[in-house]
């Protein structure tokens, strides 16, 4: 099969599992920061399937001032269910003769850096689902920032999507939506120790045990 018919069979199978994006990537050129993997395997593994899955919005409607308990726990099991569907994209691909790296939906290697294995959003940006916002995460015009991600590297030919171009434009919602002032007006400038910081706090105060903050993502909506 050609790079095409692989793409589009694979698509199919992604979105049947409950993907909600698709979009393919070439993995070369990413710098440390968004891929830490060993580069003999990055020269095996030259394409990234990216995939993702949209957040519930009422859940996100209801987080006011900080994390709330119910989404932490929606934030959990999403990425257990992106965990799954990775392995299912492996299986699908390695099934037809390939090989597949599937990248946890959340592993943080360095939380005060905010760097995994791969960068899912970069990745994703690549791969013509969104762009990177203001808020420092992935904005796609179909939902904003309010989706999870997931990554499954593989030498299976797919044709690659093109990237899409900058899309927040004027709205500024995530920098109000900030209570650290981390979110400045270029994604590059994005204060990661700020965010960091104040995720702490927030989680300590709604008790709960993992770093999520969940603000921004509820400030951006997308262009529906």
């Amino acid at each position: 099969m050609d790079e095409k018919s692989n793409y589009e069979g694979l698509k199919a199978f992604s979105l049947r599992e409950g993907a909600s994006l698709f979009g393919v990537a070439e993995v070369g050129g990413l710098p440390e920061r968004q891929c830490s993997l060993p580069a003999k395997t990055l020269r095996v593994l030259g394409r990234a399937v990216s995939v993702a899955f949209h957040l519930s919005d009422r859940i996100l409607e209801d987080i006011m001032d900080g994390p709330t308990k119910l989404y932490f726990f929606h934030y959990q099991r999403v990425n257990m269910m992106l965990d799954e569907m990775g392995l299912k994209i492996m299986n699908f691909i390695q099934e037809r003769g390939w090989e597949a790296l599937p990248i946890p939906a959340s592993q943080i290697i360095d939380w005060e850096k905010q760097w995994a294995h791969v960068s899912h959003k970069h990745i994703a940006a690549r791969a013509g689902i969104g762009w990177i916002g203001r808020n420092n995460l992935l904005v796609s015009p179909q939902f904003g920032s309010r989706q999870r991600l997931i990554t499954v590297l593989t030498n299976m030919p797919l044709k690659i999507d093109k990237p899409l171009p900058w899309g927040c434009a004027e709205c500024r919602a995530c920098i109000s939506s900030c209570p650290s002032q981390s979110i400045k007006e270029r994604p590059e400038d994005f204060d990661h120790v700020g965010c960091f910081q104040m995720m702490k706090v927030l989680v300590k105060k709604a008790g709960i045990s993992q770093n999520i903050c969940g603000l921004c993502v509820k400030a951006c909506r997308g262009k529906k």
